[in-house]
């Protein structure tokens, strides 16, 4: 289910918690030019209960989610973040949450962390009942520049004590400017409240019932460079998961580059990661690419074909060739997302991720004979892009076809020298090989690109349209190509260049 399904709705929240005494007097925010008014609401009653994974994953992402009753906004909130003091909330109504004393987490909510949370249990962690008080601030134009909340508030773990505090809440209205925010924050400083040192109230909850429970953030990270690398990686494809099933723009294509990025890493550095017992998670990675693959080619396409039929005179478009190229790769893409989704929600795909998590929190065992793994250098990718060079000057005199191929291989010989380079700091090699990788990714989108053309220009030959469109898009597909075969060999040149100066 995405995560913009019909029962959910989400928006961006920006707000500042700060820690207050039960003395401190609520602030003045009189005097301020982008205050006009300020009007109290109603008190509210809010009671909310926190789930989460028994090892604390979302709390570890910082994540919460959470069913709220009582108040403007009951329901259930997942709350992701999104920024410096941003958040987006996405929210579901309780209807559909089962018994109110046991109630279920919904479908639409934890399957937009499903990459986090996996297949293991979702269960309450923390309650929390908060007496809110409400102050709302109006600009001069009768819009609402922030809400203040003076919050008291009973909280407990599962199986923890009962907890009392006192804080303040400041949230920017909707197209306010964050320069008043800054205004107002000093208003609230001025009347002696401190910066919150907790992002959430569930937060405090936890870090103080159970301070085994550590944060990512305080998380050491792994020694070897090969190791964050892959670490930092696998956090982007865990974002990019939520953002593939929110059908983002673009996500595919990132969580697909961001999965090959792992592969080759992991293949760079067999001895570090000791990759010869966990082969088939290459496999599992190589297989996820190719499920992402065909939604994302069907993006590039409809995309490619959208842009250069604009660009042509109208009495070139000849046919329905805009119904053929765009529509049809667009209904492609929308087969091909689904499919993606099917691929992220199984117990393959979780395995996957238990794996690499595995394998980032493994160090390098030594050898039996005292041996610690070979340091992780760029010289085996850089001899394997050469070689790849060479076998594609060979191939440039055979069928055009193999050159296309030999091509294609040097890109993929380029990449994995970029992501090791880039994983230890060789940034200029890293800069380099990125040129050819991105020279030859056009190129064999292009190749890609000709042969979709040819076989829609026989279909719509064989329904009688005039497929002369069809054979302007091929030439300048075949321009594009020849454009980027002829600067293949400079860019050669430069990385050698680059790796000949390090």
């Amino acid at each position: 289910m995405a995560a913009n399904s019909p029962e959910t709705s989400r928006h961006t929240e920006t707000e500042r918690k700060f820690e207050v005494v039960e003395a401190t007097v609520s602030p003045s925010f009189d005097g301020l030019s982008a205050v006009g008014r300020v009007e109290r609401s109603p008190s509210q009653s809010l009671d909310a209960v926190y789930f989460d994974t028994p090892g604390r994953d979302l709390a570890r992402h910082r994540i919460t989610l959470r069913r709220r009753t009582g108040g403007t906004d009951a329901g259930w909130h997942l709350k992701l973040p999104a920024g410096a003091d941003s958040r987006t909330e996405v929210h579901a109504p309780l209807s559909d949450d089962g018994d109110a004393a046991h109630p279920t987490v919904p479908e639409s909510l934890r399957d937009i962390v499903l990459a986090i949370v996996r297949d293991r249990p979702l269960a309450p962690v923390a309650r929390i009942s908060t007496l809110r008080n409400v102050d709302v601030l109006y600009g001069p134009d009768g819009s609402a520049v922030a809400e203040f909340c003076d919050d008291q508030v009973t909280a407990s773990a599962v199986g923890g004590d009962e907890q009392h505090w006192r804080e303040w809440e400041l949230e920017l209205g909707p197209g306010a400017d964050t320069e008043v925010f800054d205004r107002l924050t000093n208003r609230l400083l001025d009347a002696g409240a401190r910066p919150a040192g907790h992002g959430s109230k569930l937060a405090r909850v936890l870090e103080s019932s159970a301070p085994e429970v550590e944060d990512t953030e305080a998380v050491a990270a792994p020694t070897d460079p090969a190791r964050r690398a892959v670490a930092v990686h696998l956090e982007e494809l865990i974002e990019w998961d939520r953002a593939v099933r929110a059908d983002a723009w673009d996500s595919v294509h990132q969580m697909r580059v961001t999965t090959r990025k792992i592969r080759s890493l992991l293949q760079s550095s067999e001895g570090s990661f000791d990759i010869a017992d966990h082969e088939w998670v290459l496999d599992e990675l190589r297989e996820l690419a190719a499920v992402l693959g065909v939604a994302r080619d069907a993006e590039v396409l409809a995309e490619r074909y959208q842009r250069a039929i604009d660009k042509l005179p109208e009495a070139n478009v000849r046919g329905p060739v805009r119904e053929r190229l765009v529509d049809g790769a667009e209904r492609r893409y929308q087969t091909g997302w689904k499919r993606s989704l099917t691929a992220m929600r199984s117990q393959r795909y979780f395995r996957l991720l238990d794996a690499l998590e595995e394998l980032i929190a493994t160090e390098p065992v030594a050898s039996g004979r005292g041996e610690t793994p070979a340091e992780l250098t760029i010289d085996s990718a850089y001899k394997r892009v050469r070689k790849a060079a060479k076998a594609a000057r060979a191939a440039a005199a055979d069928a055009k076809t193999e050159s296309d191929e030999a091509l294609h291989r040097i890109r993929k010989r380029a990449k994995q020298l970029r992501y090791t380079a880039a994983a230890i700091g060789e940034n200029k090699v890293a800069e380099r090989a990125k040129v050819i990788q991105s020279l030859l990714g056009d190129h064999q989108d292009s190749v890609v690109s000709r042969a979709h053309l040819s076989r829609q220009a026989q279909v719509a030959h064989a329904a009688g349209e005039d497929t002369f469109t069809y054979g302007l898009l091929y030439q300048q597909e075949d321009d594009l190509a020849a454009r980027c075969e002829e600067q293949i060999e400079d860019a050669l040149r430069q990385l050698d260049k680059s790796v000949g100066r390090r």
